[in-house]
Parts: structure tokens; C-alpha cells; sequence
């Protein structure tokens, strides 16, 4: 294993012994690496070793010092270069320069310099001098520069490369020969062009009804437009045929939309706000998520697209759907940019507002009524995902989305997979998956099947109910197989429920069939949540989010981060699994009818309709009714 950006890249090696030897390669140098064996016959594979960490060496210097020139003086010979940039993974720093010098056709011994600049002694002024320098570090020298001359003939006080004493004559009157040329063509060109755009030529002055005779030509039309485009198809883009005919029906053109402010953006791509026209007119928000323009390679662009073409067979209120597909073409024979379209969830995801509601810059309670309906809203997704035989491999607090409702969506589905034969998808290559929320059999096989879900769904439960704390803290992804196999867990966090703990635990088990299924996990918390009286009893207030209201609430206009304005600890690498923003502005309530108010000092007023807050409030603590799965 090594860590990449976005997460630990695993590799696998099959060897034959013996001998018991095993060369790897195509490692990056200057990188940390962990590896381990084991043994395996017909029987069956042996435990694994302990993990054995090392790192590849650097590499040599591969930039050539620049502008080598020397200045004549009365006591020697100074020669002096451009300093080199370090560029690549190199072994430790660059070192000191190395100079060579030839004369009389006798190599001299190399110097060693530490700065970009020496006097050089010793030499006979009276031969010709050849020098050339380089850069080194502890793997070696790089590449030596071109060589300096420095002639015995030459008097003057400072001698520079070769072509330095070049002379400039020939170079102004090769620039001017050439502006000459250009622009007595650009002349020829534009009277060519006048004459063979003209609408028509009177040829005569026979008179046909008083007017002259004339006689048109078609004219011959020129392109004053941007640089042709690439027509922006699903075939310009490469991707299979399978993959084209499953989008086809749900491209959008891009003048259909408008793009807005940037919600967030990642390694591959980002994700935008954006505005959609409807066919009777009307403009709906939604999010976009586009990979980056300098991403070409068509295998990128149809895993990106593949995620669309899976969620375009999902149709449930707790599940991300598709809005459609885009192409943004571009000019100078760039291939489009693809975007896939998404609903607007008003409130980011699952991960970024836990964590506002633990170490915001307004810190606000979360009722258990509302962390176990997420849970509840999740399962519900993952029921209905796992009965189409779809296996997420993703699930996590940051892949699930907030809507405006308040209702939780499980989305991105980047590393999703459908299983048409058997019960169980094996990963065939090396990619960046999310160590923590793995299960024991996907750590040790890379299987996956809907039963490693239901362990990413325990650890997706330990996330809501700890407010967005990370997993397993403290322990390297490297450690984690490890830990598990010697029968540790997540830890019970404070005030969670034993009924909710004891789920969780279930999700865990190191029998994959043992864990509940979705459904299960769905009824027991339902529940669960059904036993929860319908207000707490304790005296802390109970908040919730709101739109801007006419005053606000008693203890100011605390402010929620949103996705262009990140709180401390919301950073957790989602990139582009964010399909939405989370509002600066917010209010709070501290009860369902309005504030508290001492006994006596309440003015009586007539009944009206609930307020959005209220209706929210009471929606999350179960006494209005919920969508249902």
C-alpha cells in the first residue's frame, strides 16, 4: 500500500515460488510504501505477515544549468551560471555544482562549487579552455550544459556562450524581411477578399424598366467566428457504445442551463451551482458536477460518466436521481467537458453539517430524534439500492446529501457496482478506496457485496451519532485490518442509545452473514425511533435551521459554513461528492411554538398555520408525517 492523493492506493502481486524473491516495479521514487505476504496452497492462504514500511530513493538532478558565460580578469578566469529549480521527486536537496574543464586536450580534475559562481585559477590564458558544469545531489550529477568555449584569441573583457557573439545584423534583417512579407500578403488577402465578397457587378447599361442590368454571383463566405469547435456528441468523447446509448435519452444541451457560483471542487473536477430551463420556462436550481478541463483520457471521462448512466435506474426519495447529462464544448479542437446534472440539496452533505452542528463557528444541538431519522432515511436508500442488486462501496456520512426538507439522500455513487450473476463483486484493479468504512472481507479479498454496505452503514450510524467525528482516530489506514482482526470496534460513543449501539455492533460482525440486512436494520430503527418520546424532557433547547425570519431568535444569527466558506473541520476530501450548499444565513428556534417566555408574559394569540420552522421541527421530532420508503 501507498498514500496517494484522496486516500491509500492497494496493489496486489501474485508470485510463483520459488525462488522467494519478488521484484516490484514501476514504484514513484521518494515515496513511503508498506507491504506484507503471505503463503497460500490448495488449502487455502495463510495469515498475513506484519506490514513492512519502506520508501524508494529519490532521483538525480534532471535540469542542465542555464547560461554558462565567463568574465575575463586580471587575476583569473570567472565563470558564472543560472541557479537550478529543483524539479521532480529528487533525493534530498540539490547539492553542490560540479565543474569540469578541458585544456591543452588534458581533462583537468573536477571542481566542486557550491554557489553559481567560481574563479577559476590555474589555467593557461594562452590555450583554448573548454568548461561545462552540472548539478548533483546525493544520487548522483545530473546532466552536464552545454560546453564553453573560451578561446585563447579573444582579448576582450568578458566572454560569453557561443551564440552569444553571434552578430544581430542577420537576425533584424531576417525579422524585417519577414514583417515585409506578411503584410503585403495580409494586403493581397484583403483586396482578394472585397472583390470576391461583393454582392453583384453591373456588366451593362442596358436598361430592363428603367433600371440597369446587373448580373450576381454567389458570394464565397469566410468564417470570422471562434476557432471551430468539436461538435459536443457522446462520439466525440470516446467512451463505449454501451455507455453512449444509455445517456442518449438523457442529454441536455448545454444552452439549457447556466452555471453559477463554484459549491466545491476536488482532485478530478468540481461541482457548480446552476440554473435549468424547463420546458414551460421556468428556471429550477440544480448542481453540476464537471471534471477538470485537463482531463482527456477516455477512460477518466467514462467512469465519471458511469456513475450517471447507474443513477439514471434510480427512482426513490432517499436516493440522489439524475437531472441529466451534459457536454461543454470547447474551442481549438479540445474535446467537450462532461457534466453530469443533479438535484440542488440545499443543505450540503451529511458530513459537512454534523460536523457545523459539533465545532461550527454556532455550534447548535442536533435532537437524537433527528440523528436516528438520517439513520433512518439512509437505511431506506440502501434497502431499495441493495433490492436492485446495486453495491455502493462508498457509503459514508460525506456521500449522503441533506435536502431541504431535511431529508438525507444517499448519493455518489462513483465507486458503485450492479451485480448481474452471484452475490458479490471482486475489485479487479488498484483504486483509492475509503479504508475506515471497509469491511474485514473487502480489507483482506476486495470483495464487496451488499453485507460490506451494512458495515459502511454501522460506521456511517458511529458518524452521525458522534456528530461527525473521524473513525477510528488515531489509527493509520495501514493499521486498520489489523485492529479488526484482533476483534476491536468503534467504540460506543457518549449518549448513544445501547439500542442503537448494539445495530451498529451487529453491522460489524466478522461474518458477513451475520450482519442485518437492510431491511432489519430499517424496521429496528423505525423502531427505535417510535419509542423516542415526541419532545425531550431535558431543558436544553432544541434547535433547528430556518430561512432568514423577520427577528431573529433570542442568542443572534449564529452562521452555518457553507461549501464556499469551509469550517475548520469540514475539510474531509469529498471533492466531488458535494451536489450542493449549505446557507450562511440561519436562525434558531428554541421551541416548536416560539421562544420561551417566562409564565404570565405570553400573549395569547389565534391559532395559524405552522410556520416553516415549526413544520420542520415537528417533521424531524415525528409528528408530521415523513416520507416513507
Amino acid at each position: 500500500v501507498t498514500q496517494a492523493p484522496g486516500g491509500w492506493e492497494v496493489l496486489a502481486v501474485v508470485v510463483p515460488v520459488p525462488p522467494f524473491t519478488c521484484l516490484l516495479r514501476d514504484l514513484v521514487p521518494a515515496t513511503n510504501y508498506s507491504l506484507r505476504v503471505r503463503c497460500a496452497n490448495a488449502l487455502g492462504p495463510s495469515p498475513y505477515a506484519d506490514w513492512v514500511p519502506f520508501q524508494t530513493k529519490g532521483l538525480a538532478p534532471a535540469s542542465v544549468p542555464q547560461n554558462l558565460h565567463a568574465i575575463r580578469t586580471d587575476s583569473g578566469l570567472i565563470l558564472e551560471w543560472e541557479e537550478v529549480i529543483p524539479e521532480g521527486p529528487l533525493e534530498g536537496p540539490l547539492g553542490p555544482y560540479k565543474l569540469s574543464w578541458v585544456q591543452d586536450n588534458e581533462t583537468q580534475d573536477e571542481l566542486t562549487v557550491e554557489g553559481t559562481r567560481v574563479n577559476l585559477t590555474g589555467w593557461d590564458p594562452q590555450k583554448d579552455l573548454i568548461v561545462r558544469v552540472c548539478v548533483s545531489n546525493v544520487v548522483g550529477c545530473g546532466p552536464w550544459s552545454q560546453p564553453l568555449v573560451v578561446s585563447s584569441h579573444d582579448h576582450a573583457g568578458q566572454q560569453g556562450p557561443p551564440h552569444s557573439r553571434t552578430s544581430w545584423v542577420p537576425v533584424v534583417l531576417g525579422v524585417l524581411t519577414a514583417l515585409v512579407t506578411a503584410a503585403a500578403l495580409a494586403l493581397i488577402l484583403l483586396r482578394k477578399r472585397r472583390k470576391e465578397t461583393r454582392f453583384g457587378q453591373a456588366f451593362d447599361s442596358v436598361m430592363a424598366r428603367g433600371e440597369p442590368a446587373v448580373h450576381f454571383r454567389a458570394a464565397r463566405s469566410f468564417n470570422r467566428e471562434r476557432p471551430e469547435r468539436i461538435e459536443a456528441t457522446l462520439d466525440s468523447l470516446g467512451i463505449s457504445d454501451e455507455l453512449k446509448e444509455k445517456l442518449e435519452d438523457v442529454l441536455i444541451p448545454e444552452q439549457q442551463f447556466t452555471l453559477g457560483r463554484m459549491l466545491g471542487k476536488g482532485e478530478f473536477g468540481s461541482v457548480r451551482e446552476a440554473q435549468l430551463k424547463q420546458e414551460d420556462g421556468s428556471f429550477v436550481k440544480v448542481a453540476v458536477k464537471m471534471l477538470k478541463a485537463d482531463i482527456i483520457a477516455s477512460s477518466d471521462i467514462e467512469e465519471f460518466l458511469r456513475e450517471a448512466a447507474c443513477m439514471k435506474e434510480f427512482d426513490h426519495p432517499h436516493v440522489a436521481k439524475l437531472v441529466g447529462v451534459s457536454l461543454r464544448s470547447r474551442a481549438k479542437g479540445r474535446l467537450p467537458i462532461p457534466m453530469v446534472i443533479l438535484p440542488f440539496m440545499k443543505h450540503g452533505d451529511l458530513h459537512a453539517f454534523l460536523l457545523a452542528s459539533r465545532i461550527g463557528e454556532n455550534p447548535f444541538n442536533l435532537p437524537l430524534q433527528t440523528l436516528i431519522r438520517f439513520m433512518v432515511d439512509i437505511a431506506c436508500g440502501m434497502e431499495y439500492l441493495s433490492s436492485r442488486n446495486f453495491i455502493h462501496r462508498d457509503l459514508a456520512a460525506r456521500n449522503c446529501m441533506l435536502a431541504e426538507d431535511m431529508t438525507v439522500c444517499v448519493a455518489d455513487f462513483g465507486l458503485s457496482r450492479k451485480i448481474y450473476s452471484g452475490d458479490y463483486y471482486r475489485q479487479g484493479c488498484a483504486s483509492k478506496l475509503p479504508v475506515k468504512w471497509l469491511a474485514l472481507e473487502s480489507l483482506a479479498d476486495n470483495l464487496y457485496t451488499v453485507h460490506s454496505d451494512v458495515w459502511a452503514f454501522g460506521v456511517t450510524m458511529w458518524e452521525i451519532m458522534t456528530r461527525g467525528q473521524t473513525p477510528y482516530a488515531g489509527i493509520e489506514n495501514a493499521e486498520i485490518y489489523n485492529y479488526l482482526i484482533g476483534g476491536n470496534r468503534l467504540k460506543q460513543p457518549p449518549e448513544c442509545m445501547e439500542d442503537v449501539y448494539e445495530l451498529m455492533y451487529q453491522c460489524w460482525s466478522a461474518d458477513p452473514k451475520q450482519r442485518p440486512s437492510f431491511t432489519c436494520l430499517r424496521m429496528e430503527l423505525e423502531n427505535i425511533l417510535g419509542q423516542l418520546s415526541v419532545l425531550s424532557t431535558s431543558r436544553d433547547p432544541l434547535y433547528i435551521n430556518i430561512e432568514r425570519a423577520e427577528e431573529p431568535a433570542e442568542g443572534g444569527n449564529p452562521q452555518l459554513p457553507g461549501r464556499d466558506q469551509p469550517s475548520s473541520g469540514a475539510g474531509n476530501g469529498s471533492g466531488m461528492g458535494a451536489v450542493g450548499g449549505t446557507p450562511s444565513d440561519y436562525r434558531y428556534i428554541l421551541s416548536p411554538g416560539g421562544l420561551a417566555e417566562p409564565p404570565g408574559q405570553v400573549e395569547q394569540q389565534p391559532e395559524s398555520p405552522l410556520s416553516e420552522a415549526q413544520r420542520l421541527l415537528l417533521l424531524h421530532q415525528g409528528l408530521l408525517p415523513h416520507s416513507s420508503c
